[in-house]
């Protein structure tokens, strides 16, 4: 998400994902589906199309921003916009709850739920059902789509089919793959574009430096660009982390040698998706191809292929439960150990 929207209120659109609004606004039919993998601005570009087919006076080039449906927009308070995403999400954007799941996750009764629940899937379709209140349409967006279990995707599937009177739909995923086909099928597919280097880059430091606090070079975002393996949004994630560029060139050798002192502070999920960068790029240098993530010298020697194959499905299976409430200080030192067996081992040979 552009600039790391935590409050209400609109967000000018990167360079690359103005190109692909007016790409997608010049598309018919009423379902539309943007995917991509992640941090390439699914989110920001679904808000605006959101944005522009409520618009009272759009352009080829989007919403008027200026109209009261703009500002009901940015304001998340328009009444022909159903925004459909996990409760985590909806917290950390400012989206605001249905009145009932509100009142039980004040009440304590439970906890926000990670994934889009089968219940507000239902109110989604239930609104798309009333009469507009403003306009000549209503637009519900769903995001991150994947969070959909099967019943909630069942739940959409007639409304994507065949909404009712004048609705369109914005799906936005980061993992198309885990969709139903039933769903894709029923959208008009957009995949995201990537931008060019010295676009993303030049787009980050306007980001960073944009508060008179911080002051990043173009050699800082470069490497916070290649941590994220060139997706803009996830850069700018590391560069509000405080990521220190030199550190992240050293941490390979660093993991090699059993230290942690970096990884020690960061999140589970953090922690192991550097360790499956770092096992993507040592699996592409033993084949004789660029590594993405970190500065090809900087890579420890490359195990045996094997090795690297096993460790690399170890890491997919703990990707599976690293939400889970588990000791993080036990994990971080059993990862901390296997990382240093598996780069221990005997190097691949030419």
């Amino acid at each position: 998400m552009s600039g790391g929207i935590p409050t209400p209120g609109h967000v000018a659109l990167a360079p690359w994902l103005q190109a692909q609004l007016q790409t997608c606004l010049a598309q018919r039919g009423h379902a539309l589906l943007l995917a991509g993998p992640s941090g390439l601005g699914q989110y920001d570009l679904a808000l605006a199309l959101a944005r522009a087919w409520l618009c009272e006076a759009p352009t080829e080039a989007g919403a008027c921003g200026q109209c009261g449906s703009c500002h009901a927009v940015d304001v998340r308070t328009h009444a022909d916009l159903c925004v459909l995403m996990p409760e985590t999400l909806s917290q950390e954007l400012a989206w605001p709850l249905d009145e009932s799941a509100q009142k039980d996750i004040d009440d304590k009764k439970r906890k926000p739920s990670k994934l889009i629940r089968v219940d507000a899937t239902r109110q989604a379709v239930s609104f798309t059902q009333f009469t507009r209140s403003r306009g000549n349409t209503k637009v519900v967006l769903v995001y991150p789509a994947e969070r959909m279990n099967n019943e909630s995707a069942n739940t959409l599937l007639k409304t994507l089919e065949e909404p009712v009177g004048a609705v369109r739909l914005v799906l936005a995923t980061e993992a198309a793959d885990l969709l139903l086909p039933t769903i894709r099928s029923r959208c008009q597919t957009h995949t995201m574009a990537w931008p060019d280097e010295d676009q993303a880059i030049d787009w980050l430091l306007a980001q960073v430096n944009a508060d008179p606090k911080h002051r990043a070079t173009r050699e800082q975002a470069q490497v916070w660009l290649q941590a994220a393996g060139g997706r803009p949004d996830d850069a700018l994630d590391w560069a509000h982390s405080g990521l220190d560029a030199q550190a992240w060139t050293a941490l390979p050798q660093a993991l090699s040698r059993g230290d942690w002192t970096l990884m020690s502070g960061w999140p589970a999920a953090r922690q192991l998706s550097v360790l499956q960068k770092l096992c993507h790029d040592l699996m592409a240098h033993a084949s004789g191809g660029p590594p993405r993530f970190f500065p090809a010298a900087q890579l420890p020697p490359a195990p045996r292929w094997t090795a690297l194959a096993q460790w690399s499905k170890e890491l997919l299976m703990a990707a599976r439960s690293v939400e889970h409430p588990f000791n993080p200080g036990l994990t971080q030192e059993a990862w901390a150990a296997r990382t240093r067996e598996v780069l221990s081992r005997q190097p691949q040979r030419a």
